[in-house]
């Protein structure tokens, strides 16, 4: 795809979002620039800052509910220690309870440091991110990226951005086995149940995620290197 013809593309759009239009990217060619844009540092060079907008805009108009970076952030960060809170208390409480707070505490750490994983990975490579939140098919949170700095990192560091969420929430089960079998005060089925939620987490990253969530991303972005 030439340069005029992603011209062509962003502006027709960018008329449409200034005369208060929503577009559906699906069906503007949209996704079509930014792939060959992906392919050529000129052409990254002279649309990445457009592309941003555009997504950004598209985007908040989609979202159920946006979220301030910040905002979100310490609200992620606060849910992530409340989970390790739950999980430490669980020692405290009644034995009939006890495994049911283990497991409750690292679900709230699995749900809440998807995201986080997010976060840490691409401002490591560069990447930098405009909020938090809601989608409209989903109810979970998640962290939106800034597509023109997207744009600017590296085909390798944007698939592991995508890939680090995953990486996450399926260590977290599997670092906290050992934990519970290590403190011989949480009930045997507990411990059990975290090993099942590991290994279906897994199935479905393969079933699923690698077709349509955070792993396809990461098999799209490898493609480029």
């Amino acid at each position: 795809m030439t340069p005029y013809e992603v011209d062509t593309i962003l502006n027709k759009i960018e008329v449409e979002i200034g005369f208060g239009g929503t577009p559906d990217l699906r069906g503007t060619h949209f996704w079509s620039a930014v792939a060959a844009t992906k392919r050529d540092p000129d052409l990254v060079s002279k649309f990445a800052d457009r592309i941003g907008a555009i997504d950004r805009a598209a985007h908040d108009a989609w979202a159920r509910l946006v979220i301030p970076l910040t905002v979100g952030t310490i609200l992620a960060t606060v849910a992530a220690l409340i989970g390790i809170g739950i999980v430490t208390g669980s020692l405290i409480v009644d034995f009939q309870w006890r495994g049911v707070a283990f497991l409750a505490g690292a679900g709230v750490l699995v749900g809440s440091t998807h995201g986080l994983g997010h976060l840490v990975v691409g401002y490591m490579v560069g990447i930098r991110f405009s909020g938090w939140f809601i989608g409209r098919a989903r109810p979970q949170p998640g962290v939106k990226i800034n597509y023109a700095t997207y744009l600017r990192a590296s085909p390798r560091s944007r698939a592991w951005m995508h890939a680090s969420g995953a990486i996450v929430t399926k260590f977290i089960p599997f670092l906290l086995v050992p934990v519970a079998l290590a403190l011989s005060a949480i009930p045997m089925w507990a411990t059990l149940a975290l090993l099942v939620l590991g290994v279906i987490q897994i199935v479905t990253d393969v079933l699923w995620s690698t077709k349509s969530s955070d792993w396809a991303k990461y098999l799209r972005e490898i493609d480029f290197v």
